[in-house]
């Protein structure tokens, strides 16, 4: 058994360096890798390509995407998935339009400049005047190039309804959320884990669209949960 920890948009493995130590108490940890990759369902593949059988998948906000797409290729290997601030429906009217501003942004003058656009509506309003949190997420953000952004943005464009899908699900699933999350919001989850057969949902106070980071201790504590029955 492997837990597997998928990173969102623009994101790589720093977002979870506050759970990876205690997870890895309970099973071997590993990263998911992106990059390179211009459909969710790409991503997924990776994923099901690189690792053997039984696995356990934590996916936060694009990553969430990724891990539902994982589940869809390969439901007999996932014996537990974790959905933190995402959704399952495909893309809103306009959400393009927003989206590739933001890749046009970045292209000319640079993915520094994406990070102070894009990442204080993320945050819980408390959150954003935590200066060590944002230096840390946005040097995070600096380290994704401007051609994978765009690549991360065309499969987000692109992504397919899964919604249907959800029913179909059937391995324990945890759908955690900030109560200030306002792009992936509480009611968002709610309704998915009431659609799927084993679910729980959970809310954490004071944190935005972050949540990994925002909450470390509470997100920590509730992976610990979900993959106790690992062990």
């Amino acid at each position: 058994m492997k837990i597997i920890l998928i990173p969102g948009l623009m994101n790589d493995g720093w977002v979870w360096r506050h759970q990876i130590g205690a997870l890895s108490r309970i099973a071997p940890v590993q990263i998911a890798h992106n990059d390179g990759c211009d459909s969710l369902a790409d991503m997924a593949a990776r994923i099901v390509a690189n690792t053997v059988g039984s696995i356990a998948v934590v996916g936060h906000s694009m990553g969430g995407r990724v891990a539902i797409e994982v589940a869809e290729q390969a439901p007999n290997r996932v014996a537990r998935l974790a959905l933190l601030d995402t959704g399952a429906g495909g893309a809103a009217q306009h959400e393009a339009d927003g989206r590739l501003k933001l890749v046009e942004l970045a292209r000319q003058r640079g993915m520094g400049a994406v990070a102070a656009e894009w990442l204080p509506p993320m945050l819980a309003q408390a959150n954003r005047a935590n200066d060590g949190l944002v230096h840390g997420i946005t040097a995070m953000l600096e380290r994704c190039t401007p051609e994978i952004f765009a690549a991360q943005q065309r499969a987000l464009i692109h992504r397919p309804d899964r919604t249907g899908l959800l029913a179909r699900i059937t391995c324990p699933t945890l759908l955690a959320v900030g109560t200030e999350d306002a792009w992936a919001p509480p009611a968002q989850h709610e309704g998915m884990a009431r659609v799927m057969p084993d679910a729980t949902f959970r809310v954490v106070e004071g944190s935005g669209h972050m949540l990994p980071v925002e909450a470390p201790k509470a997100t920590t504590a509730m992976l610990v949960e979900w993959a106790s029955p690992l062990v």
